[in-house]
């Protein structure tokens, strides 16, 4: 039996397809999701989305948001979703560097510049899987 994987962002369904297994960052580690699975909500981290369907496997960026799973069909909610195909060492190496350069002299910036930081590092572990 088949899973319905969507995929939203702010601007777009981004995807929205039939799946065997799916596999998403959750903030505190890697989930997976088959037929059947107990429904579940929970908050994303930043990292690789694997669907996988056959022999064929999509993969996509996700930062942030959250996951619903239930009767069959997986929806996460993000701030972004980009094809990992799109995100090479050189887009990962600035995101870095531009996190590693905001300020960071009160509370709320630190906290916005560690999760800027967290974003850019899951970037470069999927641009070292490329």
């Amino acid at each position: 039996m088949e899973i319905k994987c969507i995929v939203v962002t702010p601007e777009k369904v981004v995807l929205e397809k039939s799946a065997e297994f799916v596999s998403l960052p959750l903030y505190d580690g890697d989930y997976g999701i088959a037929s059947n699975h107990t429904p579940v909500i929970g908050r994303l981290g930043a990292g690789e989305l694997r669907i996988k369907n056959g022999e064929k496997t999509d993969s996509y960026y996700v930062s942030g948001g959250f996951v619903e799973v239930l009767n069959n069909t997986v929806t996460l909610m993000t701030s972004r979703a980009i094809p990992t195909s799109q995100i090479t060492k050189e887009i990962a190496e600035k995101a870095f560097a531009d996190a590693s350069a905001r300020p960071a002299s009160t509370l709320e910036e630190v906290e916005l510049r560690n999760a800027a930081l967290t974003d850019a590092r899951a970037m470069k572990r999927i641009a070292e899987k490329a």
